[in-house]
C-alpha cells in the first residue's frame, strides 16, 4: 500500500497495518527507510518556525553580522534532525526493546524498531501541523496544547503498534 494510505489507516487501525508490514517480511532496510523518511518530515515541520525566528532575528535590529540567517538555521537543523535523531531513536528502539524483553514481551528487535519507526511516520501529520502552528502564530498555549496533543498521539500509537508487534 502507498505510505499515506497505511499512514490513515494506522490511525484507525494500528494493528492492521504494523502486523500486514511483518507479515510481508519488513527487513531492516524498510525500517531504516521508515525512520529516515519520517525524520524527513519531521525536518520540514521546522521549517516554517526557523523562518519565523529568522525573521524576528533580523527584526530585531541585531547587526547583519550577528544574526543567523535562515540557511544555517536550516542546516543546523537537517544535520540534528537527518543525522542525529536517527542515532537517538535508534537507542530508544534498543532500550524499548530491552525493556519489553525483561518484562517477558516476545518482540524481535526488528519489529521493536519498526513499531517505532512507523508510530514516527504515522504522527507526522500531526507534526507538519504543529510545525505551521509554530510558524504562523509562534509560542503559546495553542502551540502548546498541540505539541502536548501531538506527543500523546504519537506515544498511544507506539505502545498499540509494538503491542500488536509483540503478539
Amino acid at each position: 500500500m502507498a505510505v499515506t494510505t497505511d499512514i490513515l489507516q494506522t490511525w484507525r487501525r494500528p494493528a492492521t497495518v504494523i502486523r500486514r508490514k511483518l507479515d510481508a517480511g519488513a527487513t531492516e532496510a524498510d525500517a531504516l527507510a521508515t525512520l529516515m523518511g519520517a525524520a524527513f518530515l519531521l525536518f520540514v515541520a521546522r521549517w516554517p518556525a526557523l523562518a519565523r525566528e529568522a525573521q524576528q532575528t533580523a527584526m530585531a535590529g541585531l547587526p547583519a553580522d550577528q544574526a543567523p540567517g535562515l540557511q544555517p538555521l536550516i542546516g543546523i537543523n537537517l544535520f540534528a534532525i537527518l543525522f542525529v535523531a536517527p542515532l537517538i531513536f535508534y537507542m530508544v528502539a534498543a532500550l524499548a526493546y530491552a525493556a519489553m524483553h525483561l518484562f517477558g514481551s516476545h518482540i524481535t528487535p526488528l519489529a521493536a524498531r519498526l513499531s517505532l519507526f512507523w508510530a514516527l511516520m504515522a504522527i507526522s501529520p500531526a507534526v507538519l501541523l504543529h510545525g505551521l502552528l509554530a510558524g504562523l502564530k509562534g509560542p503559546g498555549p495553542a502551540l502548546t496544547l498541540v505539541g502536548w496533543l501531538v506527543l500523546a498521539a504519537f506515544l498511544w500509537l507506539w505502545v498499540q503498534l509494538a503491542r500488536e508487534a509483540a503478539r
